[in-house]
């Protein structure tokens, strides 16, 4: 049994991890276009699928994607975890990320910002509503397409296993791989009804 200690109590503060670290890109695609690092995204509706990135106005791709309303986010892995911090501490005013990076920009579908190629999975997200919070505004975004890397889906299973491309992911200031798979969704249900069955089948 694990010993129950005090906790330190904290002032209010931006705790909530681990969270995705993802490459939002925005622009053109061949044209003006820029990378941001966001840490602070979110699924935060299924039926119409949508997301939010909150970003400072004094970033760059600030005024780009609230001029475009457009942006596309892309899922990150470990091997690209030096882009990834590269381009949240580096400016799009001075560099061309895609290029100092060696990245790949690709064209979406329904929007004009380009996808970042080597990312497992990309989302093309069109701007519905902006918050000013305080500090950053939050964006959020209708879910127009989703781009899948082919590479990890198993054709005879019909599973798409992102977790092999060792998603990158933020915590406290520290990047870090997926860890361990624990169980699916709904794992727990599922172990109480096996075991019931079981049980039935011993009582006959």
């Amino acid at each position: 049994m694990l010993e129950k200690r005090q906790k330190m109590l904290w002032k209010p503060g931006t705790m909530l991890y681990p969270i995705p670290a993802v490459l939002v890109s925005c622009g053109e695609y061949g044209g003006v276009q820029n990378i941001i690092t966001v840490a602070w995204t979110g699924i935060v509706c299924s039926d119409p699928p949508m997301c939010s990135i909150s970003i400072r106005p004094g970033r760059f791709s600030f005024a780009m994607i609230r001029r475009s309303g457009e942006f596309a986010v892309n899922l990150t892995t470990a091997a690209m975890a030096r882009a990834v911090d590269w381009c949240g501490v580096k400016s799009g005013r001075d560099l061309d990320k895609f290029s100092e990076m060696k990245l790949t920009a690709a064209p979406a579908k329904h929007i004009r910002a380009p996808l970042v190629a080597e990312s497992p999975v990309n989302l093309e997200c069109r701007v519905r509503e902006v918050r000013e919070l305080g500090s950053h505004f939050l964006f959020i975004a209708e879910i127009l397409a989703v781009h899948a890397d082919p590479s990890y889906f198993d054709a005879r299973t019909g599973f798409f296993n992102l977790a092999a491309a060792e998603p990158l992911c933020y915590c406290h200031g520290h990047y870090y791989r997926l860890g361990k798979h624990i169980g699916k969704f709904g794992f727990s249900v599922e172990k109480k009804k096996t075991r019931q069955k079981a049980k039935g089948k011993r009582q006959k």
